[in-house]
């Protein structure tokens, strides 16, 4: 069945999700994890002149999740460069014959205030969610404690994201809005 046809809008945020194939390791170790990051960061600046933002991400075994705000192309040229040359490296690395992912990535609209709130919260959650970590902070690859102002902000524009809180706490408040979700479901 073929993939459905992914809407856009200039300067429209989107919830990116893409998988391992047969939702296998993507990410076998920390250097993994980083070229994928590195990936990332490149490919905005290769595609810098689209005005493309990152504004969080939690990459996970296999799966990745990223919010970005689209510039003045679709998201497709994007996406398939940074996943093709992470593939590329995967494949030498591992000595590995095939799709790494799963079909393309799924791409959501963001299309309200709540569900920018929301799908960042769950963004963050998701090692959680998956039993790797207790709290957000444990976890290593995700934008989580930059949002909280724990860690210098690189790669991300966490301020999309932020503005909904108080400026003088926005840090303290974005971290009891994610964990209160914990909370609520313990």
């Amino acid at each position: 069945m073929p993939t459905a046809k992914i809407t856009w809008y200039k300067e429209a945020i989107y919830h990116i999700t893409t998988r391992g194939n047969h939702r296998n390791d993507i990410f076998r170790d920390e250097e993994d994890f980083q070229v994928y990051l590195t990936n990332i960061q490149e490919n905005l600046m290769y595609y810098s002149y689209l005005n493309y933002e990152l504004i969080s991400y939690c990459l996970m075994d296999n799966h990745v999740h990223l919010m970005i705000k689209t510039g003045d192309e679709p998201l497709t040229r994007f996406m398939r460069r940074l996943n093709s040359i992470y593939t590329k490296y995967f494949n030498k690395k591992y000595n590995y014959i095939g799709h790494l992912f799963q079909d393309k990535y799924f791409a959501e609209l963001i299309e309200d205030d709540k569900q920018m709130l929301e799908t960042s919260r769950y963004v963050h959650l998701n090692p959680i969610k998956a039993k790797m970590v207790e709290i957000p902070t444990e976890y290593k690859w995700s934008s989580y404690s930059m949002f909280i102002g724990e860690k210098e902000e690189k790669l991300i524009n966490a301020d999309i994201v932020l503005k909904y809180f108080k400026y003088d706490n926005k840090h303290k408040l974005y971290k009891e809005f994610v964990e209160s979700k914990i909370k609520e479901n313990s």
